[in-house]
């Protein structure tokens, strides 16, 4: 049984992903929020520092929490596959997402929980790279930049491809290398 703590909370949540879909983020105010939830302002505050934070707990709750189970049970793609079928059952709301930029953008968002999964991805496999050239968090960043570019991309051009097709695609991409993927092409 929930709390009313997090009562509030959840419908501080539901009120700004119906806001985010009939205007756009910056008109968005703290207040908006809190009457469509039937809540008074100061209330917000007591549970976000601003509507960035509820933005992130969204992308979280919404693609990074399961894909985080996934991830600890080490099914990487299937992990991947939940987030791009997350993004595709909420597409409305990811289209309106994507157009937030500069500091806490939609991008940075998501680049940094990926990050947060690749690194967690490879401690699962306990990945001891002292003899690399590359740090743990240098392929972390290497990876979680090509999936939030192939996630940006994929909402821009409006979602037009199934979230099976996207995953299949980028296990193509991953599991090969460069030379095989030129030579396919040609």
């Amino acid at each position: 049984m929930n709390s009313k703590r997090e009562d509030v909370h959840e419908a501080l949540l539901e009120s700004f992903k119906k806001l985010i879909l009939k205007h756009n983020f910056d008109k968005i105010t703290i207040k908006m929020i809190t009457d469509d939830a039937g809540l008074i302002r100061p209330t917000f505050y007591n549970h976000y520092a601003d509507k960035y934070e509820v933005l992130e707990e969204i992308f979280y709750n919404d693609i990074f929490k399961g894909s985080k189970m996934l991830i600890e049970n080490k099914m990487p793609y299937e992990a991947i596959y939940y987030m791009f079928s997350r993004i595709e059952s909420n597409k409305k709301f990811y289209l309106q997402a994507i157009k937030i930029t500069g500091q806490n953008s939609f991008e940075e968002i998501i680049n940094n929980n990926l990050i947060k999964i690749f690194k967690n991805l490879f401690n699962q496999y306990d990945i001891n790279n002292s003899k690399e050239k590359f740090s743990v968090n240098d392929i972390a960043e290497y990876y979680s930049r090509g999936l939030t570019f192939i996630i940006k991309r994929w909402i821009e051009q409006g979602v037009k491809i199934s979230s099976r097709e996207l995953a299949d695609k980028y296990k193509i991409l991953v599991t090969n290398s460069l030379d095989d993927i030129i030579h396919a092409l040609t």
